[in-house]
């Protein structure tokens, strides 16, 4: 399987989604539009990853590359091809998809409970997850709800936390891929960043990786192999 991946930052961790592509022998190419990369062209690739990263869906002044990543994933989502947006991932699909992103209104940093809505039962990601798990967040933005979409989990923070669209297309707002080394790295990294999203954080972190990230770990790599399950080689699709 052909895999393409787009980071929206210098520094994109694949955590728990390198695990499970790793373990599938999936061939991984990265694309860093925000450093003037082209995006990934469609005939090219199975499947397509969108990253988080510090800017926000609608920052097209400052990341003119946003419109076009949109209808790209779109694109992707429309032709079959499994189709995944992790946090700003998430956003900038649900804004390709005609949904309005919220900026700045619903931060949530660390840890955090998620819940599946009822309709997730069933769904090939998040359809075998429990009643509510602990998962990481890092974001103050979030997004409507795009039409024709399935709303997967809420959160108290966000109520947009996980959707589905067409065959095998999803958006998290929360970070199923952040492992507790992939935390421990961000808390290295960013500090001072870290420390504004939560007080604390920075004296709190270990007990709280032993406390929720085993968990979120297990939770996440879950997700991610359910993912993986999901993409299909190219020479099943009709050309």
């Amino acid at each position: 399987m052909r895999v393409a991946i787009v980071e929206n930052t210098a520094i994109t961790h694949h955590g728990q989604i390198g695990v499970a592509l790793h373990e599938a022998g999936a061939r991984i190419r990265q694309f860093r539009p925000f450093a003037g990369e082209a995006l990934p062209a469609l005939e090219d690739h199975d499947a397509l990853i969108v990253f988080g990263g510090e800017q926000s869906a609608r920052d097209d002044a400052a990341h003119p590359y946003l419109p076009a990543l949109a209808q790209q994933m779109r694109a992707f989502s429309e032709a079959g091809r499994a189709t995944l947006g992790i946090c700003l991932g998430a956003q900038i699909l649900a804004r390709g998809f005609g949904a309005e992103n919220t900026l700045g209104t619903n931060p949530e940093f660390g840890w955090c409970a998620v819940a599946p809505t009822p309709a997730a039962a069933g769904d090939p990601l998040l359809g075998a997850l429990p009643a509510a798990f602990p998962i990481f967040q890092w974001h103050s933005d979030s997004f409507t709800l795009p039409p024709g979409a399935t709303h997967l989990a809420r959160a108290q923070g966000a109520a947009q936390q996980a959707f589905r669209l067409g065959r095998a297309t999803w958006g998290t707002q929360f970070h199923f891929e952040a492992n507790r080394a992939v935390v421990a790295d961000w808390t290295r990294t960013f500090p001072h960043l870290t420390e504004a999203m939560a007080p604390g954080w920075l004296a709190a972190h270990p007990a709280r990786a032993m406390a929720e990230g085993v968990e979120a770990d297990r939770i996440g790599l879950q997700i991610a192999r359910a993912f993986v399950g999901q993409i299909v080689p190219a020479l099943t699709f009709a050309r």
